[in-house]
């Protein structure tokens, strides 16, 4: 019989556990050979430290933060969801580096696509303040906080930056599917740092390109004179790269004045940017065989065939000679020879919307109150959204920010029929006393953005418009207080035993039984959107998870070998009961006993 610990996914064991799988060679007493792992991936020792590679003060110890198993759990919040027992989106209040690390388990390669706006840098916007110890109560004590910010006089300017995007980066990357993409939106002021840490987490050779989005059209004066009307978007695949959908191709300029039986054409250079001492064999008169015009190419460009091959494009009646001579002949390229229909994504992303559009949809939404500058743009999220994502796939956000990402997959599945799904966490930033969301009532970002989804669901109304709300807390399972004990203390022995009579009821008594529920499907890798429905067992309430009763979950008190065996007629892949339901130990190995034979395996919390 396992137990459950109360802890998040071992991503270093799992990693170690793979590696032993392929390399097992490279394991000695069960440690990892490090250099003989390098060896036999053809990378031998050579003791040279002058190699390139992009450090900071702080990356180790990021790098075990992101792996530093979590001793949290998300809480359920029927109250402030929207259909709450039908709904396939989420909503996550918490640390996002803490989220991700609870959502390793159960969605490990199952997110499609990941969307995020994180936090830029510019020595205002909060900046997320690890705690390497406590994660958690780090986390407790800045939702009692205002924002933060990180000036630039700071000696730790980029360093911060940089600790706080790195580890949940490393933790994002689990989450994407193999043929997933993520797109990170960043302005001039990290994109240089951003995209080497990508670079390291991704792969460089799964970069696939940069958005240049013209944010908006109207200039900003600063001291420099220099406008800067642009971010950027920085696009990485997982590893199985899939093409972008691309955009219907214009036909507009297509027509068929000559009435040729090949069908609409449009005339295309018929020269190449190179000059006669490059390409001789290029660099000659070009005559029109029906009225013996001559024309010539310029010295800095010569035609695109040599002259046996432009001869047969002549006879194939593929060349339009223009009246003046002075002008050059151009190629017929036919729409029905076009290799795609579609026109490829532009990086160049000058159409796309603007931050005004944003701001006026949270504007409009909430009854003309300005309470979020700056949100990114529906139409933005939505055209990224389209390009790389079906009609089931799941979208994560871990800076929600506004929710633009749910208002933009709402949006699109009313549109395409698709039934997509998104995972938005966000940090609860309180809001300034003085800003209007305050004024409006909003205690913090992420009220706004469950509002926001609220309100364009109920304008959208056309597919899954809810989401389940749950808040990060600690687990619900006790952990052992292990604080030394001062031995100079009047009652060493009473303390003691204080601890191990506190242990006795493994479960907090100010948690809920959905509260229970939902960890051990977190932790057993059981998605947060899977049906649960409470079933009666011998007047014993018990919760199946999923359609076909994957996990059976039983927190009632005295169960009997007879309650088990009706657990049993469920036919559950696991059956989850607490230690305390058990009136004695032997009641406890009955139940294993029984659900072992019908095939069921046991786990105790």
């Amino acid at each position: 019989m396992d137990t459950m610990d109360g802890l998040s996914m071992d991503l270093e064991r799992a990693n170690l556990d793979k590696l032993r799988r392929v390399f097992p060679e490279c394991f000695a007493e069960g440690k990892l050979d490090i250099d003989k792992l390098l060896g036999l991936c053809g990378e031998y020792i050579d003791n040279d430290f002058e190699k390139y590679r992009f450090e900071w003060k702080g990356k180790a110890e990021c790098l075990r933060l992101a792996q530093k198993r979590s001793a949290g759990t998300l809480r359920p919040c029927p109250g402030e969801s929207v259909d709450w027992e039908h709904t396939r989106n989420l909503y996550i209040e918490g640390d996002n580096l803490e989220v991700l690390k609870l959502l390793q388990t159960a969605y490990y390669r199952k997110v499609k696509m990941i969307y995020i706006d994180p936090p830029y840098n510019t020595g205002n916007d909060f900046v997320y303040a690890d705690d390497f110890a406590d994660p958690l109560a780090r986390y407790r004590e800045v939702t009692a906080q205002t924002t933060k910010s990180n000036p630039e006089t700071m000696g730790r300017f980029h360093t911060n930056w940089l600790n706080m995007m790195y580890p949940r980066l490393r933790l994002a990357a689990n989450l994407l599917r193999d043929d997933g993409v993520i797109f990170i939106s960043i302005d001039d002021n990290e994109v240089d740092n951003l995209k080497k840490i990508c670079n390291e987490v991704f792969g460089e050779e799964h970069f696939i390109g940069c958005g240049i989005w013209k944010r908006r059209t109207s200039s900003a004066m600063d001291q420099s004179k220099v406008s800067t009307d642009h971010e950027y978007v920085l696009i990485y695949h997982r590893g199985q790269f899939e093409p972008f959908k691309g955009g219907k191709k214009d036909y507009k300029g297509y027509s068929n004045p000559d009435n040729d039986p090949r069908g609409p054409w449009v005339a295309g250079d018929l020269t190449v940017g190179m000059n006669a001492d490059m390409r001789p064999n290029q660099f000659y008169d070009l005559i029109d065989p029906k009225t013996g015009k001559v024309y010539k190419p310029s010295y800095n460009r010569v035609w695109s065939y040599a002259p046996d091959s432009m001869k047969k494009l002549i006879e194939e009646d593929r060349i339009v000679f223009p009246e003046d001579t002075a002008l050059r002949p151009m190629k017929k390229r036919f729409a029905n020879e076009l290799k795609s229909a579609t026109n490829p994504f532009s990086t160049w992303m000058s159409e796309i919307g603007l931050n005004t559009e944003g701001t006026r949809a949270v504007y409009t939404l909430f009854d003309n109150k300005s309470l979020f500058n700056y949100a990114k743009p529906i139409s933005l999220i939505k055209t990224l959204i389209e390009q790389v994502t079906s009609a089931n796939d799941i979208i994560l956000d871990f800076f929600s920010g506004s929710a633009t990402t749910a208002h933009a997959v709402m949006q699109l599945n009313a549109e395409d029929g698709g039934n997509r799904r998104f995972i938005l966490v966000q940090l609860p930033e309180v809001c300034d006393e003085k800003s209007e969301a305050a004024k409006a009532g909003y205690a913090n970002i992420c009220e706004i953005g469950k509002e926001r989804i609220r309100r364009a669901g109920a304008q959208i109304e056309t597919g899954d418009t809810g989401f389940r709300v749950f808040k990060l807390d600690s687990s619900n399972l006790k952990t052992w207080d292990a604080a030394p004990i001062d031995p100079q203390a009047e009652d060493v022995i009473g303390e003691l035993a204080n601890r191990m009579n506190a242990m006795i009821h493994r479960v907090k008594p100010d948690r809920s039984d959905l509260d229970m529920v939902f960890e051990v499907m977190l932790k057993l890798g059981v998605p947060l959107d899977f049906p649960m429905t409470e079933v009666s067992v011998n007047g014993k309430t018990a919760y199946s998870v999923g359609e076909d009763c994957l996990l059976l979950v039983c927190l009632a008190p005295d169960i009997q070998p007879g309650d088990v065996e009706q657990m049993a007629e469920y036919a559950p892949a696991k059956a989850v009961i607490s230690r305390d339901s058990f009136a004695d130990d032997t009641a406890m190995a009955n139940a294993w006993y029984i659900l072992r034979d019908r095939g069921v395996d046991l786990k105790l919390v």
